[in-house]
């Protein structure tokens, strides 16, 4: 007789028994994945604080890189060494490009070496990378603020040359400024385009203060032949003449500046210096009024306003609703033709237009995503142009305070202008090239580039007074002279087209501003070089070179009422010359 319930009882043991034990590895997983989670949440937490201590790392490695750049630059202000790494002249890599990367293209050429930085003119060289820590805002004064007195030093670091004939070549080397007070220290740049620049002015190859073998007394310039029987390009590097050995008739010397005249052409201009503007930082921008009554300048953190004829200080021009920390450079000042208002465009891409007699501003237009590096007034008063380097150019419509056009380009935008007769917008870029728009439909007229054209980046435009032609400036150490005309040449569709009718070599470095005389008589720049030149427009012949700013020229603006023209320098000085 079989037990009862015995393989059934005995079934229901085991399957007991195998519950049991998945209860246990279950209740065992559950603790197993609480551990890993557990562990999970450490290693965030240490990955967390590992990544703390690594920003905490970075600030405080800028924070004394910073520092040591500021006691290298004290130290070349008082005569020390030199940092090793500078780069002098030509030698210096082209800045870095606007349009990739960082936000700021000036500022390379502004410090010094290019090298280091990011799009427009990239912050600085022997200056701890700008946009941050740049020198104290201009406070409102008289044109003739001095930097406060301290231990004498030499003006912008530039120390004197060595001597040629038993003088000094080169500007002479005053060490504190016409009124008696010591010079400050060398000027620092702002960030981005506008400007290649050297903190310390040294001499550039073939600079008058580099000195040559002194030439039989028996040779003299004046008896070199014309220039119709010397190339062009030799006849046109007036910066290779020795000063000491040009006779009287071919040079000119003021206190800290001097001027040398083309022994190979005949000399039919004369220049002086009229009135020196100090400021207390790099002047990015000089422009006159129409009715060249006034020139205005701009700087870190204000505009100003000058009496061309005293040189006084009339109106200081500053957006009080801003910080009051950081920099801010203004990159582009332009006035209405009717002389009622100033536009001015900044580094915080924001256009403002003052309304100059009550300061204030009357108008602001945003939109651009990066620095603005230039503006233009149209003549009928109503349009501005702009360029940044957003790769953008865009016109903007002041009675009805809105943006009315909106032109995208490939590469960071250096310089816009607006034709006298309104009709078209010239633009010149980082990718080499020059554009000219139709204003009122937008339309690409002509691209300026080719084999003909330029070989590094452009970095200013202007228009003939009749409007047919075209100047434009590059990092090619070149001017370009192009005509517009006959419109047949202005062709449609954005085709490449145009025509390079003259180019102008002499310059020994970067050419960073380029214009014209009222009546297209002479085309005039300014260059890294810190040389400004006059070329005659018909023949592409240097008339003279001036030697008058201790840094880079930035800026060239003739007065529209001829005879009078000024110049803005990374020495931290505008100068009005007749």
């Amino acid at each position: 007789m079989v037990p009862q319930g015995g393989p059934s009882q005995r079934l229901n043991e085991l399957l007991d028994s195998i519950r049991a034990e998945f209860d246990t590895e279950t209740q065992r997983n559950v603790e197993y994945e609480g551990r890993i989670t557990s562990h999970i949440n450490e290693i965030e937490m240490i990955r967390g604080k590992v990544y703390a201590l690594e920003q905490q790392h970075i600030q405080v490695k800028t924070k004394y890189e910073d520092e040591i750049a500021r006691l290298q630059r004290e130290l070349e202000a008082r005569g020390g060494p030199a940092q090793s790494s500078q780069h002098h002249g030509p030698s210096q890599p082209p800045p870095p490009s606007i349009g990739h990367g960082p936000s700021n293209l000036f500022g390379g050429i502004m410090a010094g070496s290019a090298a280091q930085g990011g799009p427009g003119l990239a912050p600085p060289p022997q200056e701890p990378p700008q946009p941050q820590g740049m020198p104290p805002h201009l406070p409102q004064g008289p044109p003739g603020l001095n930097p406060a007195p301290g231990p004498p030093q030499h003006f912008g670091g530039y120390q004197p040359g060595p001597s040629v004939n038993g003088r000094s070549s080169g500007y002479p080397q005053p060490t504190a400024s016409p009124g008696g007070r010591p010079r400050g220290p060398p000027p620092r740049g702002p960030p981005g385009p506008a400007t290649p620049q050297q903190n310390t002015a040294a001499p550039y190859p073939g600079s008058p203060q580099v000195p040559r073998p002194t030439p039989p007394p028996n040779q003299h310039l004046a008896s070199l032949p014309p220039a119709n029987q010397v190339p062009l390009a030799q006849s046109n590097t007036l910066a290779d003449l020795d000063i000491e050995q040009l006779p009287d008739n071919f040079k000119k010397e003021g206190q800290d500046w001097f001027a040398v005249f083309n022994p190979r052409t005949r000399r039919v201009l004369d220049v002086d210096l009229i009135h020196n503007l100090p400021h207390q930082s790099v002047v990015c921008c000089v422009r006159f009024s129409l009715d060249g009554r006034y020139v205005a300048t701009g700087c870190n953190r204000s505009a100003q306003i000058y009496d061309v004829e005293t040189g006084n200080l009339v109106a200081h021009l500053q957006d009080g609703s801003l910080p009051e920390d950081g920099d801010l450079y203004i990159r582009s000042v332009c006035f209405s033709p009717d002389g009622m208002y100033l536009a001015t465009g900044a580094e915080d891409k924001v256009i403002r237009v003052w309304d100059i007699q009550s300061r204030t501003i009357k108008h602001q237009f945003t939109g651009h995503e990066q620095d603005i590096y230039s503006l233009d007034f149209a003549r009928n008063g109503r349009i501005i142009a702009s360029g940044s380097g957003d790769r953008s150019v865009r016109l903007w419509d002041l009675p009805s305070n809105k943006q009315v056009l909106h032109l995208s380009i490939e590469d960071g935008v250096t310089t816009v202008a607006i034709s006298p007769d309104n009709r078209y917008v010239a633009a010149g870029s980082l990718d080499k090239s020059v554009r000219v728009w139709e204003v009122a439909t937008g339309q690409l007229v002509v691209r300026l580039e080719g084999e003909v054209g330029h070989k590094d980046s452009v970095y200013s435009v202007a228009f003939a007074p009749a409007g047919d032609r075209l100047v434009s400036g590059s990092l090619d150490k070149t001017i370009k002279m192009w005509d517009l005309s006959p419109p047949s040449r202005m062709l449609q569709g954005g085709v490449p087209g145009g025509q390079c009718v003259r180019t102008f070599e002499g310059h020994k470095d970067f050419v960073l501003s380029v214009a014209l005389t009222p009546h297209g008589d002479w085309v005039l720049s300014g260059s890294k070089d810190r040389g400004v030149q006059f070329w005659d427009p018909n023949t592409g012949v240097a008339q003279l070179m001036l030697q008058g700013h201790k840094n880079s020229v930035i800026s060239v603006a003739p007065s529209p009422t001829g005879g009078i023209f000024a110049t803005g320098s990374g020495d931290m000085r505008a100068r009005i010359w007749r």
